[in-house]
């Protein structure tokens, strides 16, 4: 029961479910992306959030492959869900039911959620993206996997409209969408290899030992539905981190 919680508390977080920029009850810290209570005062912000100052594995990072490494193809098994969405005041969210996972250097990681960043929190050789999709993964031992897409302006996502036609503007609790699946295999760009890193949550407590997995490929989403996320997102993205020298790995 105490890995799962510890799942359930790494999850929460690495989303944002864990506060909102409003929610002030029950000893939840409020903190958001602009101001006082934006990125560079986290770590400030409560003593459980300390790590998001002093961690030396923190994320976002500026992506500059420093060596081939041989690491394990990551091994997609992703199957069509129910659509179920929220909106956890900091980003837009997908819900998948149990079944998808990945396999990654002999671990098996069950898939959770997608959520967004508009722009990018991750750069790639210094570039900024205008959307970002992070694949949430924990395996069974409490450890997390991130799969990470970039994603440029340019043709439609099918996967992108439906979030789009049914994410809701305001904050509010997960819903299923009645008659509306969702496959991540459909979005998942093709597997030309990845960029592997340890990192940490992109949100507070900011917590370490988080598996980042940075598809090579990039996929698009148009600019309506990019403008669409934005206006209910808003900027979402934590800035980089220093490596302060991690290996990021090419495969």
């Amino acid at each position: 029961m105490k890995k799962i919680a510890l799942v359930s508390v790494l999850v929460l977080a690495l989303s944002g479910v864990a506060c909102t920029s409003n929610d002030v009850k029950s000893n939840k810290v409020s903190w958001g992306y602009t101001g006082d209570t934006g990125p560079i005062h986290w770590g400030d912000l409560s003593s459980e959030f300390a790590t998001c100052k002093t961690g030396k594995e923190q994320s976002p990072i500026d992506i500059r492959p420093t060596v081939d490494i041989a690491q394990s193809d990551i091994k997609f098994d992703y199957q069509t869900s129910p659509m179920t969405i929220l909106n956890n005041g900091h980003t837009v969210q997908v819900n998948f039911e149990k079944g998808s996972s990945i396999s990654f250097k002999g671990k098996t990681f069950n898939l959770l959620q997608v959520h967004f960043h508009t722009p990018s929190e991750n750069l790639l050789m210094g570039e900024s993206y205008p959307l970002e999709a992070h694949f949430v993964h924990a395996s069974d031992a409490g450890e997390l996997a991130v799969v990470a897409v970039l994603i440029n302006e340019g043709q439609e996502s099918g996967f992108i409209q439906k979030v789009v036609d049914h994410m809701p503007s305001s904050k509010s609790s997960a819903k299923t969408i009645e008659g509306v699946s969702v496959s991540a295999f459909n979005f998942i760009p093709s597997q030309d290899g990845h960029f592997g890193f340890k990192g940490s949550l992109t949100t507070p407590p900011c917590s370490e030992g988080v598996q980042w997995l940075m598809m090579k490929t990039q996929t698009t989403a148009s600019k309506a539905q990019i403008d669409a996320l934005h206006a209910v997102m808003h900027d979402n993205n934590r800035p980089v981190q220093p490596t302060n020298g991690r290996t990021v790995g090419s495969v």
